[in-house]
């Protein structure tokens, strides 16, 4: 891999940690002079990961303003989040679970509901779903829902702000390990569809 290449996946990493962060939000611009001092990296590579991000729908380019992230409307978050959830399930039916990967579900459950703030709950949360169906075999589809998702989890930041409701996701995600623990992944796949429909109907209810 080239040496461009490895600083434009770097940077690419760098706003996938502010994303899950909370850092960049929904309508903000990214700024190439800011993130070229804190990354040390040149302006060029920085381009090239905007712009893929840009083919991802991650970010929009502006005229005069440059890479922002785009608000969407009520029915595009509602196609994004059916479409992720629909894809998700499709991983997880696919995906085998070793006692390891279990394991791994387990921990990262227990971050989620042990979480010092709601910020650090949500990056749990990102981690988990990840976790969930790293080991699918299809890498295509796993590629398509990394890009889906990294769009979506801008809307959870700003949408998902109350404690009751993040518990009542973490009780859903538990039971989708519980159902993996007994073997039983159709009703883990019923349940997660479930849980993505919560998070749809929460979110369209703060979008005017």
């Amino acid at each position: 891999m080239g040496v461009k290449l490895v600083l434009r996946d770097k940077i690419k990493s760098h706003l996938l940690k502010q994303i899950q962060n909370g850092e960049i939000e929904v309508g903000k611009t990214i700024n190439l002079a800011a993130l070229s001092r804190d990354t040390g990296i040149s302006v060029t590579p920085i381009r090239e990961a905007l712009s893929q991000l840009e083919q991802a729908q991650v970010l929009q380019a502006v005229p005069n303003r440059g890479f922002v992230v785009a608000r969407l409307s009520k029915m595009e978050v509602k196609n994004l989040i059916e479409v992720v959830a629909q894809l998700e399930v499709m991983a997880l039916e696919n995906t085998p679970f070793k006692v390891d990967d279990v394991q791994q579900l387990i921990a990262l459950q227990e971050q989620m509901e042990g979480a010092d703030s709601l910020a650090d709950g949500l990056t749990a949360r990102f981690h988990f779903h990840n976790s969930l169906i790293k080991e699918c075999p299809n890498k295509v589809l796993l590629q398509i829902l990394t890009d889906l998702k990294l769009r979506l989890h801008f809307y959870e930041h700003d949408f998902i702000q109350d404690d009751y409701f993040f518990k009542k996701l973490g009780l859903q995600t538990r039971s989708v390990v519980e159902a993996i623990q007994e073997d039983n992944v159709p009703t883990a796949a019923l349940i997660l569809r479930m849980h993505w429909m919560t998070i749809l109907e929460h979110i369209e209810a703060q979008i005017r």
